[in-house]
């Protein structure tokens, strides 16, 4: 017999054995049961059937327990790291305007690029409850995959955790992002100075008003969609214009209110908005004045509060303005430098008032 014939043909069945092994397997349950996170065959194949065949991409294929990266051609694309991380505990988990997985791509880009960063990858992390339909959960993997792709970020890595019935509501979704920040950018609330001026990139209060009304706990109809969309791509269009951006933050959970106020403590100056000036749909209103609600503190998913120096304020407005995500951006206020600490509302009576912290929730489970 020739050795080297033996060893060729053994060469050859590891191969294919290889092969075989490496084929993507395909989940025939029709719901998630505790074996979907037992570590064994069967959570293999909801890996594979789910998470591989939407997400793949060469780093994720390698399926090895971490993701692994190039620091040469990272360096490439900036100086420093952005690294973020959030949970989404959506109800319901499809809404108008979006799903929790396309939330949580979002949202995660969006937590990056408010610092000025490029966001590149993206880790996916599922708390899944035993009775789950095996097709809500790839529909929610199929739409994480479509806003990934469309903002052109890669989901390189995750982890798959099943708990007994009743123990979750239907499925969590963690994310984890990495961007990276190019030299000459250090956007952050400590650099807010009086004079300066604040602007957002649109109406407010769609995204906690289309939740509130997908509940179906009210009998309410509207039109009202989530704002859902990632803001790297408007976040870039602003820093070509003005590198010079003092700070800039996403108004998600507490509204444009919370988001103030932040600032406002960060700097220790005071920042006053015109009620006049802020964009918010007559629906959104109304649905706030039946309930109770303040608009000014309802959740978003796609607003971007910009603060930068009246000297770059028209042409850092005109350059949102000329970006789909930022066509109704508009000025609503200006920071001061007393009371320190405060935010004032100035009405459309001409009052002042003082629009404190969010203190409590006005809608649990907004993102």
């Amino acid at each position: 017999m020739n050795i080297f014939s033996a060893n060729s043909s053994a060469n050859s069945l590891f191969q294919k054995i290889e092969q075989v092994r490496r084929r993507r397997s395909k989940v025939h349950d029709t719901n998630i049961t505790l074996a979907h996170g037992s570590g064994g065959k069967a959570m293999r194949d909801l890996i594979d059937d789910i998470f591989v065949s939407n997400f793949d991409n060469p780093i994720l294929s390698q399926l090895e327990d971490q993701a692994t990266f190039n620091l040469a051609s990272l360096m490439q694309q900036g100086d420093r790291l952005a690294f973020t991380t959030d949970s989404y505990v959506v109800d319901p988990l499809f809404f108008p305007g979006g799903d929790i997985g396309e939330l949580a791509v979002n949202g995660t880009i969006n937590d990056l690029a408010v610092s000025g960063a490029k966001p590149l990858y993206l880790t996916c992390s599922v708390i899944l409850e035993e009775g789950l339909p095996i097709e809500t959960l790839r529909r929610v993997a199929t739409s994480m995959q479509a806003a990934a792709k469309k903002a052109g970020i890669q989901i390189v890595t995750g982890d798959t955790k099943v708990v007994h019935r009743g123990a979750a509501d239907k499925l969590f979704i963690n994310t984890t992002g990495i961007g990276v920040i190019r030299p000459g950018i250090a956007i952050s609330a400590h650099n807010i100075q009086p004079t300066d001026v604040v602007i957002i990139n649109g109406e407010l209060g769609n995204h906690g008003t289309a939740i509130l009304i997908a509940r179906g706990e009210l009998a309410l109809e509207t039109d009202i969609e989530s704002d859902c969309q990632p803001l790297h791509d408007l976040v870039e269009t602003i820093l070509d214009i003005c590198p010079e951006i003092h700070a800039m933050r996403d108004a998600t959970r507490g509204g444009l209110a919370t988001v103030l106020n932040e600032f406002a403590l960060s700097s220790n100056v005071a920042i006053r908005i015109n009620e006049q000036s802020i964009p918010i749909r007559e629906e959104v209103k109304g649905v706030c004045e039946i309930l109770g609600l303040d608009p000014l503190y309802l959740a978003n998913e796609g607003k971007l509060v910009v603060v930068v120096g009246r000297e770059n304020a028209d042409k850092v407005l005109s350059a949102m303005q000329s970006h789909p995500a930022g066509k109704n951006s508009c000025i609503i206020g200006e920071v001061i430098s007393s009371p320190p600490g405060i935010v004032l509302l100035k009405t459309i009576f001409g009052a002042e008032r003082i629009v404190d912290m969010l203190v409590g929730d006005q809608l649990p489970r907004i993102c």
